[in-house]
């Protein structure tokens, strides 16, 4: 046996191991995802080295990475067919934290390798250009460069062999690493070490090396606490989140694991729709296939892949799922980080998918992104290409699009505080109209109208594109504040979504045409537009001595209201309701409850009474008041009327006080009825 030389760590080296090993990685199931990385960059190597006629040391051997667990002795072996370490490599690969043996590689073949035209430059230039810069969008799928073909060049190297590496000393007490480079015709060597100040080498020979092919060979004798990593479910899981689309064999105890292929990467053209839906399945664990698939390959500015998905079923990121959204983030077939919120913008969270980049630089655990600015062209990359692909789809198959809406559409609207991407956004979205199309569905499948379509149903010298927040459009063609709009065929947007006024207001205008809500429309909004001729006819003007009277019977409801109220008037709005209820300072009732919640306050507004006097009712309220000023029913049927416009206006606090007088109001009505009827 050959004699064991014993080095130290340099002073430095074993400060930064004892961080690595303690507190730098969150989770200590990292040590695998690092030590299977590892693996599939010696075997990328290797490929890449055959792919270029290099002579190699057992060159039959499969490409392949073998986990074995020995639960007796509490090992875990983690075994590859790569291109294997010298004594040297060892030496200075495994004995100086940070010196990647990936990144020399790299190094090393960058040097003889010519320089494709205007690849630098064009990088360069693609990064100094504004994000939303024609240089650096690439609107059309099919400008997109094409994954077509297994990668064998140097860059599919992953590895920082000899960072995370390091990471296995959180579950071990001891590691031993036995190498056979695949050049040349060199010994066999095994490293061994416990993690804190010293590491050994020595050579092997005999029938210890024998039977040793082509790689390396990681074995770590486990902790009593990490003894979870010699379950075999315990390994497949982690497999699966972290390594299951590395391009190589992963066989635990003999059997493959990482059977699903990284279906980003395979050529869009050669997929078909099952394999696409059994991905989708893979990747959410959804009953149902996806509503629609995105597929992009991108070479500048920032070179990625993604798969992107948008679900058929509905999602609830307001509430349960309100933090399960995100892609996620690979880094040449590793994950890197589950649902990563920075790749999509919050409006686009319903969207599941991966996204596998060849430029993120990485810290040095990989858990912490390093680089920000790549994320962020990754991010505008993928928004731009999503909207590109709305767009097709509301433009060339209306029917998916309208799905899509129902299903995502609540999430979308926020798109409305995205400056960059806004006069994009804005022809995508959809809300309920007070416009029925001859034959058409009402209630709540009647069809959704984009902005556009409204413009092209707009009256002549229209300037505003109206719009009324109401629970449902049965709610919204009662409102008063529609009233006189309904006379004047005059089309409103339904706003049914809390959002959908933020929305709005955010927008403020599309098409020169600002938005603006029925409840702040002025007669002289209206006044030019005729009635349409199924209206109903206007009721007699009243006259001279009964606007006087009517006028009077304002101030005596004003005065029984008192303080419930800013004030009573005559409204010039109405058109079919007896009254309603207006905001002074023109905020609409939807946004002021949402105010109101907001602030926890629970009090009925003050607001003022506007009454309409050619109404059947205050032309019999007017009536009595006449006749008698102090009748009794003055005061019933003014408070009756007032309960009922704050029951429209959603604020009644006391239904049992409107259902005492109402029975009261219905109980005389009746005796009237009887005594006139002689009953």
């Amino acid at each position: 046996m050959a004699e064991a030389h014993t080095r130290e760590f340099r002073a430095e080296t074993r400060k930064v191991l004892n961080i690595l090993t303690h507190s730098l990685y969150t989770n200590r199931e990292i040590f695998l995802r690092e030590l299977l990385s590892n693996a599939s960059d010696a075997l990328e190597k290797v490929r890449f080295m055959q792919s270029k006629g290099e002579s190699l040391r057992d060159a039959d051997l499969p490409l392949e990475i073998r986990i074995t667990l020995d639960k007796e002795n509490k090992i875990l072996s983690v075994a590859d067919t790569g291109i294997g370490m010298t004594e040297e490599e060892m030496i200075e690969n495994l004995g100086t934290i940070a010196k990647s043996g990936s990144e020399q590689f790299l190094k090393d073949r960058e040097k003889d390798a010519p320089q494709s035209e205007g690849s630098a430059e064009s990088t360069e230039e693609a990064d100094k250009a504004e994000p939303n810069a024609e240089a650096t969008n690439v609107e059309e799928e099919d400008r997109l460069a094409p994954d077509d073909a297994p990668r064998s060049d140097a860059s599919q190297i992953i590895g920082r062999f000899g960072v995370g590496f390091y990471s296995v000393f959180m579950v071990a007490d001891k590691v031993e690493v036995t190498s056979v480079s695949a050049q040349g015709d060199g010994a066999a060597h095994v490293w061994t070490s416990n993690g804190s100040g010293t590491f050994t080498i020595r050579e092997l020979s005999g029938d210890e090396a024998k039977d040793l092919k082509r790689g390396t060979t990681v074995k770590a004798w486990l902790k009593e606490d990490a003894s979870d990593f010699l379950e075999k479910f315990r390994i497949e899981s982690v497999i699966r989140r972290h390594s299951n689309f590395l391009p190589f064999p992963i066989l635990v105890d003999g059997e493959r694991f990482n059977t699903t292929p990284a279906l980003w990467r395979e050529p869009k053209f050669s997929i078909k729709k099952e394999q696409y839906d059994d991905f989708y399945r893979y990747l959410t664990y959804d009953s149902k296939a996806s509503l629609d698939v995105i597929h992009l390959s991108v070479d500048a500015p920032v070179q990625f892949t993604t798969l992107i998905f948008i679900p058929d079923s509905e999602q609830d990121l307001f509430r349960e799922q309100r933090d399960e959204w995100g892609l996620d983030l690979y880094v040449r077939r590793v994950l890197i980080a589950k649902d990563n919120h920075d790749l999509i913008p919050n409006y686009l969270a319903f969207l599941k998918g991966v996204v596998d980049t060849e430029d993120l630089p990485l810290n040095i655990s990989r858990e912490t992104l390093q680089e920000n600015v790549v994320l962020r062209k990754i991010s505008q990359t993928i928004v731009r290409q999503v909207l590109s692909h709305l767009e097709r789809m509301a433009k060339n198959d209306k029917e998916k699009y309208a799905a899509f809406w129902k299903l995502h559409g609540k999430y979308f609207k926020f798109a409305f505080n995205d400056f960059v991407y806004r006069d994009r956004v804005a022809p995508l979205m959809r809300f309920a109209t007070t416009w029925t199309p001859e034959g058409g569905a009402q209630g709540k499948d009647a069809e959704l109208t984009s902005f556009d379509e409204y413009l092209s149903r707009m009256k002549a010298d229209q300037k505003h594109i109206w719009y009324i927040a109401a629970p449902s459009r049965e709610a919204a063609l009662l409102n008063p504040h529609f009233e006189r709009f309904r006379r004047k065929g005059i089309e409103a947007l339904i706003l049914t979504d809390a959002v959908d006024e933020f929305a709005l207001e955010g927008l403020g205008k599309y098409r020169d045409h600002e938005f603006k809500t029925v409840e702040q429309a002025a007669a002289a909004d209206l006044d030019a537009f005729p009635d349409v001729e199924d209206a109903a006819p206007a009721a007699a003007p009243l006259e001279e001595e009964d606007k006087a009277s009517f006028d009077k019977l304002v101030e005596r409801m004003k005065a029984i209201l008192g303080d419930q109220v800013k004030g009573v008037r005559v409204s010039d709005r109405l058109a079919g309701s007896p009254a309603l209820l207006a905001s002074e300072d023109g905020v609409s009732s939807s946004m002021e409850k949402f105010m109101r919640v907001m602030q926890k306050d629970d009090s009925i507004p003050k607001k003022i009474l506007e009454l309409n006097p050619d109404h059947p009712l205050l032309r019999a309220l007017l009536r009595i008041y006449k006749a008698d000023p102090e009748n009794g029913l003055v005061e019933n049927i003014t408070r009756n009327l007032f309960d009922n416009t704050l029951l429209l206006d959603g604020y009644l606090n006391d239904p049992y006080a409107m259902a005492e007088r109402s029975l009261k109001l219905m109980g005389e009505a009746a005796g009237w009825y009887a005594d006139l009827r002689k009953l």
